[in-house]
């Protein structure tokens, strides 16, 4: 429990507090000694500096402890004892006459250089062979050797294989947590999106407002909530930064702002708190996805991944039964109170128990606490290097003008980014046309179209069971058979569920009339639930799998690109509605989706062509 709560924000705090006195780690308390292979290492690298040949055992006076290391209180080091020295004498006599020893060789000291995750390139055929080499290895403890580069540094990373630092190596029920966790957050912020759909009957009745003008705080929200993944993704692949402190600062942020939220007394207010609420929630858009990947495996990521989709999907469908009967009872400031409610706690045990996942700032701490161990300045963390190279520059051309550049230029990212547009604005079409239907044809109330939004959670248990069985029974055996398959490989699935968005709208569009029973439009909502569901979860995997080196600018881009559509639909969908009829209206965004029934079947025939013809793609 006390490794969890140091790696959680409140720890850090605790650390900082108290100038890392409380919650040490493992390098800070006393009797730590120095890996072998690090002392191997390090004093290989000082007797070449020193032209001397390498000694075939690691000499005591590199072994370092903390006992050896104290610092006295004018911050000299300790003289080491004449015991001590005498030994440091005879290792080094010994040293000048033994052949040049195994610090070279690792397989002479029996210690295998296990490759870092890091060293691949994410949804990669060698990422999959390399977690399948680890797997094997964490089994056991076998000790790392740190690499040693040509200027002499030498790069900090694991310990052992099975090393409880490293996330790929948390106990089921430790990633389990932080899964629930992120989950849980997603849900919230989500819901908090069209949570507020059952208030704009009183906001247009508190000031005087048109019904397009009401829904500007759901439409803002999700807009905002699109923007955020532009800054906080690259933000949080900042070494120095990490996933944690993103994730508590913000969260806290949403959390407050949430107050004047269910307070404000003016309509702009209400705006820019909406606004500002969907963009500081949104980190669980930006990098929920990418901490998933910290802790699993690239052969189980896509089950975590359907949680967390899950959990992004049901959210907005579940907001406004949470709110419905509510606002009717207490009046329409209810429903933001709500977001409060929700939001606290999960603050509060993010705060507490959420741990930082992402492996290059864990190591770069790691490699700060050896340099003070040691007093070796050479201990450097790979991911320490590769942010003395960083530039705020190349940060905002991979987060923002990349997505761009590859949009226009790619055919495949054009037909995806609009396709994922088109049908998740459909789906917040969905909060304008409920209230369309179903009180003014079945006399539903206001809390009973949020029982309705209910078949968007039935068709996500059913878009579940179908994909999760398809990875258990199909794509997982043939992965560990025949390794990773071309990448159209993934759409299979989609070629199917592509054509349920299409029959699904037209469905509730010409059976939402009051001599058809409201089960069937509701039907047609619960086919087109189930079916995006299962095709977004296709192209989500085929996106990372055929441009593994963009895959973070992609998804960012593709977020804000969907959301952006989708505050757009909910602006134009009750104009759309009230204008042409249900039927007509639907069957406009049915003919829509019918652009994704012909791209995924050009995408799963021509998709090798055009990724050949890519410069961005593998």
């Amino acid at each position: 429990m006390a490794e969890i709560i140091r790696e959680a924000p409140l720890g850090q705090i605790i650390r900082w507090a108290t100038r890392n006195r409380l919650l040490k780690y493992p390098e800070e308390m006393e009797g730590f000694e120095l890996p072998a292979t690090y002392n191997a290492v390090l004093n290989s690298t000082t007797s070449q500096e020193k032209g001397q040949a390498p000694r075939s055992s690691p000499p005591v006076s590199r072994t370092v402890t903390r006992e050896k290391t104290r610092r006295s209180s004018d911050g000299s080091n300790e003289s080491a004892t004449a015991d001590e020295t005498n030994t440091v004498s005879e290792d080094l006599e010994k040293a000048e006459t033994q052949q040049p020893g195994p610090y070279e060789d690792p397989v002479a000291l029996n210690i295998s250089r296990t490759k870092s995750r890091l060293s691949t390139v994410p949804y990669t055929e060698d990422r999959l062979e390399l977690e399948a080499e680890l797997a094997i290895e964490r089994t056991q403890t076998k000790p790392i050797m740190p690499t040693k580069t040509a200027d002499g540094v030498v790069l900090v990373d694991w310990y052992t294989t099975d090393d409880p630092a490293n996330p790929q190596n948390w106990s089921n029920g430790k990633r389990f947590v932080v899964s629930l966790i992120i989950c849980v957050y997603t849900f919230v912020v989500y819901t908090g999106s069209a949570i507020y759909t059952s208030s704009e009957l009183g906001v247009m009745a508190k000031w005087n407002l048109k019904p397009v003008d009401a829904s500007l705080p759901l439409s803002l929200y999700v807009l905002a909530y699109g923007m955020g993944p532009l800054l906080w993704a690259p933000l949080s692949e900042i070494p120095i930064i990490g996933r944690s402190p993103v994730y508590a600062a913000t969260m806290a942020l949403f959390t407050i702002l949430s107050l004047p939220t269910a307070m404000v007394n003016n309509f702009a207010g209400l705006l820019v708190l909406r606004f500002l609420q969907g963009f500081f929630g949104s980190p669980c858009l930006a990098i929920g996805a990418a901490t998933m990947q910290d802790m699993y495996s690239l052969l189980y990521l896509p089950y975590a991944l359907v949680a967390w989709v899950s959990a992004a999907y049901c959210g907005p469908a579940l907001g406004p039964l949470l709110s419905g009967f509510a606002v009717t009872a207490k009046g329409w400031r209810w429903s933001l109170w709500e977001i409060l409610w929700a939001a606290g706690p999960v603050f509060l045990i993010m705060f507490l128990l959420l741990p930082e996942t992402s492996t290059p700032n864990i190591l770069l701490r790691r490699a700060a606490r050896l340099r003070k161990l040691t007093g070796d300045n050479r201990l450097k963390s790979q991911s320490e290097i590769d942010q003395q190279n960083m530039k705020p520059s190349a940060i905002v051309i991979d987060a923002i003008v990349k997505p761009i550049e590859i949009t226009i230029k790619d055919p495949a990212i054009a037909f995806v980014n609009v396709y994922t547009a088109i049908i998740y604005g459909i789906y917040y079409s969905f909060f304008e046309v409920f209230p369309l239907v179903y009180p003014p044809i079945y006399g539903f109330s206001l809390g009973m179209i949020g029982v309705v939004f209910t078949c968007i959670l039935v068709a996500c248990l059913i878009g579940i069971a179908v994909y999760c069985a398809y990875l258990h029974y199909f794509l997982i055996p043939d992965i560990m058979k025949h390794g990773l398959r071309a990448q159209e490989s993934r759409l299979v699935p989609a070629l199917f569920a592509c054509f349920g968005p299409t029959i699904g709208l037209f469905l509730f569009g010409w059976t939402a009339r009051s001599d058809i029973h409201w089960i069937a439009p509701t039907i047609g909502i619960t086919i087109y639930g189930a079916s995006v569901f299962i095709v977004m979860q296709c192209i989500f995997v085929y996106v990372p799998l055929s441009y593994p080196q963009y895959a973070a600018s992609l998804f960012a881009g593709n977020d804000f690109l969907r959301s952006a559509f989708a505050c757009g639909s909910i602006l134009f969908g009750r104009p759309l509605f009230i204008n042409l009829g249900v039927g007509k209206g639907v069957s406009v965004l049915g003919g829509l989706s019918v652009i994704g029934i012909i791209g995924m079947f050009v995408l799963w025939i021509f998709g090798a062509k055009l990724r050949a013809r890519s410069k961005f793609a593998i």
